[in-house]
């Protein structure tokens, strides 16, 4: 028998009544009612209410003792009267009269309450990691993060992956974001990176003739906090797959994805099949390639229309003739919203950094018109082709922005989102999953000018690749895909180029040479040689999923011991200062930057 509990603090019920048992615990709460004090008994399972009267000889050290305190209890489990029963927690039927306790583990001064889910600044949260972590939100939903991982686990099983582990020590790549580095003792003046993603590794598991592969794999980039990535670390569901298309990968993934979703939330899945979106149209109906498909509004280029003699906004003109475009967004039936609606999201568009979003609305009397401030510029004939190519109607109004082509997406994604969220357009209870597909191979580096790999430097090129004579390597698509849920980046995956040759012609395009890919890629471009499959993957991210499902708007809500914004460990004090024998043994000096 266990010394500490006969039960857990979830599973009394009425059915034990009378019953003699120990729990043990945290105080959660104290409500103290001078003759009779109550106590919230708290363990990883749930609340149990225990009870004490001012004739035990336990009730004043009980009345004293700090929230927190561990304790075991022995007492005897009784009804609750019918008014005092609490159908928020399961035990909410009983409570346990306490007649002896014991102090397991005795609680300081607590920095921030437990029993509250109150926010607090994110220093002492994360300094006080270990009592943030007992609250209820965020213990539940690193319960759930497990519970999930494990799921996934079993469902990757049931479709025939086998999980392998790749090393955590490795070599630094020069593509993606910085390395983490580790000095080599044995290896003196030479480095490991941690891995930014098992990409190479889990290639050549295809090379060596296993078929399908997955990992929960620890990921380490050195890139800078947001509310969707955490510094440092991550994690990911690694997989990859021989011998498939770029459909293959997809008809697991989303089985996967709506198998996930369907059981860890009540929210609707808007697809069951998701929606592919080419790269192109994604930038163009959406401003973005992580387009949230909640929100109905879409973005048209209506550029053509300002050739016109018969409009006279002539800024617009003007800036169109050197080169720029025209986007708008319409919205529908907004004919009856006051004047302030429309000039607050032009007044937010120029907080953005835009120069506004100029708008009208659409009417009709006898003719087809305009109202707002720069309807008088466009004649019946250029609002009608306005509406054809918008599919605006009589009520609608158009909201619209001049500008190049970056800046212009930039602002329009923006303003799909901030005016879909003013018009209440985004269905909170809605998953919409989406694939972003036919991403360019290469892109043309601003600061530079250079071509460079646009996403995957492994990636096949789409294609007859027997005709290809790669001249205008711009224009070559990639079977390169994304996941997209609500407007979060899942994940990014490839079919991957198993070609050696190939290989060395795409990097030479970005700049590489035959001897620069012989070293920093010698074992995969080694393997390749020797008889490789077709093969691609993906790895959506734990985090990303996790924290959809746990309706959390920031990763760090869904992560156990998260950094703060500066990749700082508060609460173990990392990074450290390490002694003078350390960075002796490692051959090391550190010079400091003035």
């Amino acid at each position: 028998m266990n010394k500490y509990r006969t039960h857990k603090c979830n599973e009394l019920r009425k059915k034990d009544v009378d019953k003699i048992v120990s729990l043990s615990g945290w105080i959660n709460k104290k409500r103290d009612h001078g003759n009779l004090l109550f106590i919230d008994l708290r363990d990883n399972y749930g609340i149990t209410q225990c009870i004490i009267d001012k004739d035990n000889k336990y009730f004043l050290e009980l009345e004293k003792i700090q929230l927190e305190t561990v304790i075991k209890v022995d007492g005897k489990v009784i009804n609750r009267s019918e008014e005092t029963i609490n159908k928020d927690i399961k035990s909410g039927e009983i409570e346990v009269v306490i007649e002896k306790f014991e102090i397991l583990g005795t609680c300081k001064e607590l920095p921030m309450p437990v029993f509250s889910d109150q926010e607090y600044a994110e220093e002492i949260r994360l300094k006080y990691r270990f009592l943030d972590l007992r609250r209820k939100k965020i213990h539940e939903n690193i319960i759930l993060r497990s519970k999930v991982i494990s799921f996934i686990r079993n469902e990757m099983t049931k479709l025939g992956f086998l999980e392998f582990q790749t090393p955590i020590l490795t070599s630094s790549s020069p593509e993606g974001a910085r390395d983490f580095l580790v000095p080599s003792r044995l290896n003196p003046g030479k480095f490991y990176a941690l891995p930014q993603a098992p990409q190479q590794f889990k290639q050549l598991i295809m090379v060596s003739g296993f078929d399908k592969y997955f990992q929960i794999a620890p990921c380490f980039r050195d890139e800078d906090a947001r509310a969707d990535r955490s510094p440092g670390e991550f994690y990911q569901l690694d997989l990859e797959m021989s011998f498939v298309e770029q459909e293959d990968v997809f008809s697991v993934v989303e089985r996967l994805m709506v198998n996930t979703f369907k059981n860890f939330s009540n929210k609707k899945l808007l697809y069951d099949k998701f929606p592919k979106i080419s790269y192109k149209e994604a930038m163009l109906k959406y401003g973005t390639d992580k387009p949230d498909l909640r929100n109905p509004l879409v973005i048209s280029d209506i550029t053509e229309v300002f050739n016109r003699e018969d409009v006279y906004f002539e800024i617009f003109k003007k800036l169109v003739k050197s080169g720029s475009k025209v986007r708008c967004i319409v919205t529908k039936n907004t004919n009856d919203k006051p004047r302030s609606f429309f000039d607050n999201i032009d007044k937010w568009a120029k907080s953005e950094g835009a120069s506004g979003l100029a708008y009208f609305t659409i009417e009709q009397d006898k003719t087809i018109s305009a109202k707002g401030p720069i309807g008088k510029f466009f004649s019946e004939e250029a609002l009608i082709e306005i509406m054809k190519i918008t599919k605006c109607e009589v009520g609608d109004s158009v909201f619209m922005a001049c500008g190049e082509q970056s800046e212009l997406e930039k602002i329009t994604s923006l303003a799909r989102n901030k005016i879909g969220k003013e018009l209440d357009l985004i269905n909170d209870e809605i998953f919409a999953f989406c694939w972003i597909i036919d991403y360019p191979m290469f892109e043309r580096d601003e600061i530079s000018n250079k071509i460079k790999f646009s996403h995957n430097p492994f990636s096949m090129p789409q294609g007859d690749l027997k005709k290809e004579n790669f001249e205008n390597p711009l224009d070559i698509l990639a079977y390169q895909y994304d996941i997209v849920c609500n407007g979060i980046e899942l994940s990014s995956g490839a079919i991957r180029n198993h070609k050696p040759e190939l290989m060395y012609k795409l990097f030479s395009i970005a700049g590489y040479d035959k001897s620069q890919v012989d070293e920093k890629f010698s074992g995969m471009i080694n393997a390749l040689s020797y008889g490789a499959p077709p093969h691609g993957g993906i790895a959506p991210g734990i985090d990303r999923i996790v924290m959809l499902l746990a309706n959390e708007k920031n990763i760090r809500e869904v992560t156990m011991f998260p950094m703060n914004q500066n990749a700082q460990d508060l609460m173990m004090k990392a990074p450290s200062e390490i002694n003078a024998d350390q960075l002796k043994e490692l051959n090391l000096s550190i010079k400091i930057k003035n």
